[in-house]
């Protein structure tokens, strides 16, 4: 069997996520475990009980869901489900690196904690904020924003045809909006995040998380990346090192990964982590493309079974 792994970003995350998995697995509970050994806090308390606010903190989504999409991973892979290619949106991508083998776990996790930290740092220091568009086309939206001059403004999260998300200084996006919806979008929905995630307003986060990545080993992955940048499959260790220095401030390429994963021998999707997001989002990119949720022990079971 062929199987393509994809992992959600920030934003899928809830309370009480993965605690069947964790109760479970015993490989679950060991690398969960671990991520509260390597972080020097009681992350999965946080992840377990909440409360959602905490959760729901920058600092706090990036490594909980790092470890979750890891652990869940590992459940499959000791199983013998094993993946051909795999994909992530955003901070997903370094999930999608884990399942590759091109990073360890341990600096994965350190790194996509720090990564959490430095963007809240960010969105404090540059504030912005980031909007959904929906129903116009990534062409039209590029040539709206154009024509806004109060600020910064970039398509940020390029999710399916339907839908783009812009960022960048709160003034620039509120006036894209309402000039979007104006041109013909059908809704333009300024999102609750707390920065400018994916624009050149993370550019100093981007700086300092690169020198995390330079000091990360890279090693050549087992199967093939999907890069959230490039938007193609990559395998060399060299080249997904660097393109991992600039996501933070590129746009996420949902839409012409999954074209380009239409095209490869994906086998069985299968959104390893909380919730179906991806699902949705692969759905309407392309048709032909059914994921699988495994996001729950009994998930897990159906699919071995």
């Amino acid at each position: 069997m062929t199987y393509t792994f994809l992992f959600p970003g920030q934003g899928s995350q809830s309370v009480g996520m993965g605690k069947d998995i964790y109760d479970a697995f015993d490989t679950a509970r060991k690398i969960m475990d671990n991520a509260n050994r390597i972080l020097g806090r009681d992350l999965l308390k946080i992840i377990f009980e909440g409360p959602l606010e905490d959760l729901t903190a920058t600092k706090n989504t990036q490594p909980a869901l790092f470890t979750l999409e890891a652990a869940i991973t590992d459940v499959l892979t000791e199983k013998g489900i094993v993946p051909s290619f795999t994909a992530g949106h955003s901070l997903g991508e370094y999930s999608a690196l884990y399942a590759a083998g091109a990073i360890s776990f341990e600096e994965g996790l350190k790194a996509v904690a720090k990564r959490g930290e430095l963007m809240s740092v960010a969105g404090k220091e540059m504030p912005g904020t980031m909007a959904a568009i929906i129903g116009f086309s990534r062409e039209k939206i590029v040539e709206v924003l154009k024509t806004v001059t109060c600020g910064i403004v970039v398509t940020a999260n390029e999710n399916s045809p339907e839908q783009t998300v812009i960022s960048g200084e709160i003034a620039a996006v509120n006036d894209a909006c309402e000039k979007l919806k104006a041109a013909g979008a059908k809704r333009a929905m300024v999102l609750p995040v707390s920065g400018a995630f994916h624009s050149p307003l993370m550019q100093k986060a981007a700086d300092s998380f690169c020198a995390i990545i330079d000091s990360m080993t890279f090693s050549t992955p087992r199967c093939p990346v999907i890069s959230n940048v490039s938007a193609q499959s990559e395998t060399d260790a060299v080249q997904i090192k660097s393109l991992s220095g600039k996501q933070l401030i590129s746009p996420v390429r949902w839409v012409d990964s999954m074209a380009t994963l239409a095209s490869k021998n994906y086998g069985t999707c299968i959104e390893v982590g909380p919730g179906s997001v991806l699902k949705g989002l692969v759905k309407k990119c392309n048709d032909s493309i059914n994921v699988v949720p495994c996001d729950t022990a009994t998930n897990i079971y159906s699919l071995l079974n």
